[in-house]
């Protein structure tokens, strides 16, 4: 693919998320061959303009329901990055594409269902192909991913095996989450709620390891105190899907957590004692998602951040990282 004319072509570049991706090429890669892509020529120019990229920046058009022209876009690329979500609505066609063209797919998808149909539907013929499709790389699930590859590789070093037991802890989080990330979260509702099926990929921490399934999880459902982080912590509304990466990432390499290996996240709720409690149980009864009035797709919101923690049990160590996300 080294010949092809993009190295990297940002579909969904004039969306939130795809404005920050483009402008983020823009400013730091230069050198990279990149093409900004959507279904408006109008409102790629007026993005490319606004982030400040070349004007001599290529844009792409294709629908997201036209097969033919997102096969001709993907083929002119070595990675294809989409932003443009609910996958389970609009992102299988371009996935599809990607396979039969022999093209990386990269996303910041955070939809279980999505994804397990998809690792079913197309993992044979993308390794056919050559595709590689890397799902969920954004606040779905980087930090948490390789974090917890991060701590397994210390472990490994000092003790000489792996710790069988990470737990994932969320101490802070500013800003809010996008109209995308909302419209995912009620469209997953919406199929779990049809399709039991849905709902079993939901529930299931192994959802995405076709063929294995270890053993019993931590539930991270409930408010519980933890001796790891001494305080009260609270169910992680993006520990469905975090986890289900964390699984299919040690799957994927071989189990080198080895394959008794159990993973949880919670977020710390602040204050101690009876207030900790207290705020962690008025945490567990928030779910954004119930509401109707959230941020409509592809408005600026503000930029979601967090400072998670990384423990291993039953001593506690904090580790700072980086990540990738899993691939088939």
């Amino acid at each position: 693919m080294a010949d092809r004319e993009f190295e990297i072509i940002v579909y969904g570049a004039t969306g939130f998320t795809g404005r920050l991706v483009a402008e983020y090429l823009a400013a730091n890669y230069r050198q990279v061959k990149w093409a900004m892509a959507g279904r408006s020529l109008t409102k790629l120019e007026e993005v490319r303009d606004e982030i400040g990229a070349p004007a001599s920046t290529p844009l792409l058009t294709a629908n997201a329901d036209d097969p033919a022209a997102l096969k001709a876009l993907t083929a002119r690329a070595q990675v294809v990055i989409t932003t443009v979500g609910p996958y389970q609505l609009y992102g299988e066609p371009l996935l599809a594409a990607c396979v039969e063209t022999g093209t990386a797919y990269v996303d910041l998808c955070g939809e279980p269902n999505f994804m397990h149909e998809m690792i079913g539907k197309y993992q044979d013929a993308a390794k056919a192909s050559g595709a590689r499709i890397v799902f969920s790389c954004g606040f779905d699930s980087i930090p948490f991913d390789l974090g917890v590859w991060t701590v397994e590789q210390a472990a490994i070093a000092k003790f000489g095996k792996p710790a069988p037991r990470v737990k994932g802890r969320v101490r802070a989080m500013k800003g809010t989450f996008s109209g995308g990330t909302f419209a995912s979260g009620k469209a997953t509702a919406a199929a779990a709620m049809k399709d039991p099926a849905v709902f079993k990929a939901l529930i299931d921490p192994f959802a995405l390891t076709p063929g294995f399934e270890g053993p019993s999880q931590p539930k991270g459902v409930l408010p519980e105190y933890d001796e790891a982080v001494g305080g009260w912590v609270a169910p992680f509304m993006m520990a469905v899907i975090n986890t289900k990466n964390v699984h299919r990432t040690n799957f994927l390499a071989g189990h080198p957590y080895g394959e008794d290996f159990q993973y949880d996240e919670m977020m710390v709720a602040p204050g101690i004692g009876d207030i900790g409690k207290a705020a962690a149980e008025a945490i567990a009864k928030m779910n954004p998602m119930n509401s109707d009035k959230g941020p409509a797709p592809a408005k600026a919101r503000a930029r979601k951040s967090a400072r998670p923690a990384i423990t291993t049990s039953p001593s506690s160590r904090r580790c700072r990282r980086a990540s990738a996300s899993p691939q088939v």
